[in-house]
């Protein structure tokens, strides 16, 4: 029993890791976007880590072996990381800019966005292989990744709280108003981006960096370099 209660500890510390390492790249990502075009996707990020108790009892509830790597090969979900960006537009461009990195490996890419489910929800979807380097060697982990705009992400958060309440028996009634709920979401995304697009255009987005660098000290620096060669 002490020996089983180890290999789960470390094996969720694995998890942890994988979501610290994504975390690390999507404040790279959020920082370089800050600093060189002077506009930022992202507006928050959560993250979250499945215990113990909550691996085994979805492992019970599909009715996986009671082994570590049956967990790690069939629940996708247990280390998870959800990016809220401004706009429709955000969410692709940041799943783009994460899921292209080499260390990275894409296992599976779900467009809810395009192609949202038939209650309304939306989000992008994607399963990650993240590499995490321990003592004993690397070890490569599962993250699932969501990345949503405000909107979808107030309408899903609704979604799951309504359905928490009622224990998934949902009123009709509520069904068809959080169906229309997400209508007006995906208007309100829409008419938000037209709007930015209106004001700002796209240069906004792809403004090149400033520097509080005085242009007397650049051209004292230049003349200094090329001196120096000469």
């Amino acid at each position: 029993m002490i020996h089983m209660r180890e290999d789960m500890t470390r094996f969720v510390m694995e998890y942890e890791f994988a979501v610290k390492e994504l975390l690390t790249k999507v404040t790279i990502l959020r920082e370089e976007f800050l600093h060189l075009h002077h506009y930022n996707p992202i507006e928050h990020v959560t993250s979250r880590v499945k215990s113990p108790t909550s691996i085994l009892q979805k492992a019970i509830r599909k009715n996986i072996r009671p082994e570590l790597p049956a967990f790690r090969e069939h629940l996708t979900d247990i280390a998870g990381v959800r990016i809220t960006c401004s706009f429709i537009t955000d969410t692709y461009q940041v799943l783009e800019a994460l899921t292209s990195q080499d260390d990275v490996r894409v296992l599976a890419v779900k467009d809810y966005i395009a192609h949202p489910k038939p209650n309304g929800y939306k989000s992008l979807h994607a399963i990650l292989e993240i590499p995490v380097f321990l003592s004993t060697g690397p070890v490569n982990v599962t993250v699932e990744l969501q990345v949503r705009t405000i909107a979808m992400d107030f309408w899903a958060s609704l979604e799951h709280k309504i359905f928490y309440k009622y224990d998934g028996h949902v009123p009709q009634r509520l069904i068809d108003d959080l169906a229309s709920a997400a209508a007006t979401a995906a208007e309100l995304d829409h008419r938000m981006e037209q709007l930015h697009t209106e004001v700002h255009g796209t240069e906004g987005r792809t403004r090149g960096p400033e520097t509080d660098i005085d242009d007397q000290i650049l051209e004292y620096l230049w003349d200094l370099a090329r001196d120096s060669r000469g």
